[in-house]
C-alpha cells in the first residue's frame, strides 16, 4: 500500500483542516520545508492540496508543485481549484503527475468527461462524502449524488485511481473509517486512496490487509502521532 503524506495549502502556508472547515485551521509552516522532510522519511508519493484554489476556484499553487518537483523529484498527486481543462494542463505543467477531481465532476460533468479522455489516469476522482453523499467546492455543499454510485460512474468512463475522503473523519484523529473505504474499492473495482482519520499504525494496517490501494496521511504525522518512516514500513 502507498502512503499519501499531504501538503495542504491555504493562503501560502501548510495546514490542517477540522472536517473540512477553514474557520479550523492549524497552521504548521512552509510547504517545501514539510515536502523536504516527507521525502527524507522515504515517502514514494506526495498529496498536495491547494485549499485557496478549492474554496475559491482559482488555482494558484503552480509555482509551488514546480519547486517541490524540481528540488525533491517526488511524485505528486495535486487537487485544489481545478475547475477547467486549462487548470489540469497548468497543474500538470507545473510537475503534478496526477491530478485529483472532484467538483468539477458534478457541476461540469461534460467538461470532466474531456478531461477524462484527453488525461485518462493522470486524473484522480475525488469522491468526497459527507453521510454517503458527494460533496463540492471545499466541502461546502453536500449534493443529492451517493458517493457510491458516483465511483462506479467514473469507473465506467476508464478511470482507474480514487481519493475517498470521509469528511467526518478529517482532520480529527478520530481513525479512518475501514468500512465505508472498502465498501467503496468493492463496489466500483476502484483503486482508492483512503483519506481522513488515518492516524494509527493500526488504520494503515487494516486498510492494507484489506486491499486498499493506498492512504493519505494528514495531521497524525504533522502533530508526531505518527512516524511516517514506521508507517511506511507497516504499510509494505
Amino acid at each position: 500500500m502507498i502512503l499519501f503524506p499531504a501538503i495542504d495549502i491555504l493562503d501560502g502556508r501548510a495546514v490542517r483542516l477540522k472536517h473540512g472547515d477553514k474557520s479550523q485551521a492549524t497552521v504548521y509552516g512552509e510547504p517545501l520545508d514539510f515536502a523536504e522532510m516527507w521525502a527524507e522519511a522515504g515517502a514514494e508519493y506526495l498529496h498536495v492540496v491547494d485549499l485557496s484554489g478549492a474554496f475559491s476556484g482559482e488555482s494558484g499553487i503552480d509555482d509551488v508543485i514546480r519547486e517541490i518537483k524540481s528540488k525533491f523529484g517526488i511524485p505528486i498527486e495535486s487537487g485544489g481549484g481545478l475547475r477547467s481543462i486549462e487548470d489540469i494542463e497548468r497543474r500538470l505543467d507545473a510537475g503534478a503527475d496526477r491530478v485529483i477531481i472532484g467538483t468539477m465532476a458534478i457541476c461540469h460533468p461534460d467538461e470532466f468527461a474531456l478531461a477524462v479522455y484527453k488525461f485518462g489516469n493522470k486524473i484522480v476522482a475525488g469522491i468526497d462524502a459527507k453521510d454517503g453523499y458527494f460533496a463540492v467546492s471545499g466541502w461546502t455543499e453536500q449534493t443529492d449524488v451517493k458517493a457510491v454510485d458516483f465511483g462506479k460512474k467514473v469507473r465506467r468512463m476508464g478511470l482507474e485511481y480514487a481519493l475517498f475522503t470521509d469528511i467526518s473523519k478529517d482532520g480529527v484523529l478520530g481513525g479512518a473509517n475501514v468500512e465505508a473505504t472498502v465498501n467503496m474499492s468493492r463496489e466500483t473495482g476502484l483503486n482508492v486512496i483512503a483519506s481522513g482519520g488515518v492516524s494509527t499504525l493500526d488504520d494503515i494496517v487494516r486498510l492494507k490487509e484489506s486491499g486498499i490501494y493506498g492512504a493519505v496521511l494528514g495531521r497524525a504525522i504533522y502533530d508526531g502521532a505518527l512516524d511516517l518512516s514506521e508507517a511506511i514500513r507497516a504499510a509494505k
